[in-house]
């Protein structure tokens, strides 16, 4: 069982490093920036997009997440492992908490 438990995670890590939807990391904010934004109510705490996601989707996972710019805006890039194994990328906007795409 352990054994397949990491094998899943190491699918989800190369899923996610997948570039179709991914953000430009060079636009993603650093621990500190991240802080800063949330802190200056920019930014959404990361945790409200989390429990959202979660809310549309039972059972679903967030296995990855990233605060980033999409044009001026910030986005909260999540990586959803759901129910039935299937890896999606779910974006937020992190002003608002509204889902952009995704669920």
């Amino acid at each position: 069982m352990a054994r397949a438990r990491q094998l899943l995670l190491a699918l989800v890590v190369l899923a996610a490093a997948g570039p179709a939807a991914a953000a430009d990391p060079s636009t993603c904010l650093t621990q500190d920036q991240r802080r800063a934004a949330i802190a200056t109510h920019r930014a959404i705490p990361l945790a409200r997009a989390v429990r959202d996601i979660r809310h549309r989707t039972a059972g679903a996972e967030v296995v990855g997440a990233r605060l980033c710019y999409r044009g001026s805006d910030l986005v909260y890039v999540l990586t959803v492992l759901a129910r039935d194994g299937k890896v999606i990328r779910a974006s937020v906007n992190a002003a608002s908490g509204v889902l952009i795409d995704g669920y």
